[in-house]
């Protein structure tokens, strides 16, 4: 690995860090390639500790949470709530795992619901064995990907039951964890019902997976699906923008100055992956499937061919949510081809 990439990948390390004000951020890690840790955040006081998210059931990432939790002088039974930013795996299903042991209480956006009974449907109910992203693939007209994730063991880890939160958290909401208050502002696009918790009187923002330093966000990466993932998550980040800036504090990535700056590099990505789009569309690919490979992807510009089967899948999906924003603002237009799959076009009045 070179000096560049270890310092990039620097914060998965297991070193509690301080940043100051009883707030530590404690990197867990993830059994996932390309993102190998998750980070959660403690705020402590003499009483006890409140977690910002809480990393995966698995053996190794409570075992590391102990040991932080140790290092500043808690244990795990000290712990009172997990503010859970999103239902993904890795930030939700060690606070169930927990609660069961330490009765703590679990906090998540009230607009997940539907990712929640999804995601069981998916472990045990009527779409057991599938796994979300995957069911959309024949209208995406990827049936290539479609016919190779059949070959695959397709079910999400049943680590957890996939239990309800103690408490659905509504926009907007105030928690008092006495040494602050952080407010929960809801952000779709990641998922549905995301959160961001945003201390405005310490100027420092619990970003979850919203807003992330070096990569960016998965959209619509859900159990419930969402055709307009896009266009929620650029009217979520607008709506960071109109919040105050305040010192990012990401689920992946080491911490930042300001949210802000990050926001703005976001939204300039999506525009120009929204021109791309565009001009796939134009020089006479149609369906997603076709629009994904037509462009280049991740930081190092990559072929479509040259991604796991894993991030193909996620690339489709991700290039159908911009193709409908693209619809939504008039640019293209959508039909059905007679095998059944998305078709874009360039609006009318292009041509």
């Amino acid at each position: 690995m070179s000096h560049t990439a270890a310092g990039r990948h620097a914060w998965t390390g297991p070193t509690v860090e301080d940043l100051g004000g009883g707030v530590h951020r404690i990197p867990l890690p993830l059994p996932i390639e390309g993102l190998k840790a998750v980070n959660v955040y403690a705020i402590t006081d003499p009483a006890g500790v409140d977690l910002i998210d809480a990393g995966i059931a698995l053996l190794p990432a409570r075992e590391r949470l102990t040991a932080a939790l140790r290092q500043l002088g808690y244990e795990l039974g000290d712990v009172r709530n997990f503010f859970v930013t999103h239902i993904h795996i890795d930030h939700y299903s060690l606070a169930i795992e927990l609660r069961k042991a330490f009765r703590t209480v679990v906090s998540l956006g009230e607009e997940e619901r539907a990712n929640l009974i999804a995601t069981r449907e998916m472990v045990n109910g009527s779409r057991r064995g599938r796994f979300f992203g995957i069911e959309s693939l024949h209208r995406l007209g990827a049936w290539d990907l479609a016919r190779e994730f059949a070959t695959q063991d397709g079910r999400p880890p049943a680590i957890v039951d996939w239990e309800d939160p103690d408490h659905w958290v509504t926009d907007g909401t105030d928690l008092d964890l006495r040494t602050r208050t952080l407010r929960a502002v809801h952000t779709p696009g990641h998922t549905r019902g995301h959160l961001v918790y945003h201390d405005a009187a310490a100027g420092i923002m619990f970003a979850g997976d919203h807003v992330l330093p070096h990569i960016t966000p998965s959209i619509g990466f859900e159990a419930a699906g969402n055709r307009m993932a896009l266009r929620d998550y650029l009217s979520s980040l607008a709506r960071t923008l109109a919040l105050p800036d305040a010192r990012l504090l990401p689920a992946h990535g080491p911490v930042t100055g300001s949210t802000h700056e990050r926001v703005n590099e976001l939204l300039a990505h999506h525009d120009l992956r929204l021109a791309e789009t565009h001009d796939a569309v134009r020089a006479g690919n149609a369906t997603p499937y076709e629009v994904a490979r037509a462009i280049k992807w991740t930081r190092r510009h990559r072929l479509f061919s040259e991604l796991d089967l894993f991030s193909r899948m996620q690339a489709v999906n991700e290039t159908a949510a911009h193709l409908e924003v693209l619809a939504v603002r008039g640019e293209l237009t959508r039909t059905l081809s007679p095998e059944g799959a998305d078709v874009y076009q360039t609006a009318a009045r292009e041509n």
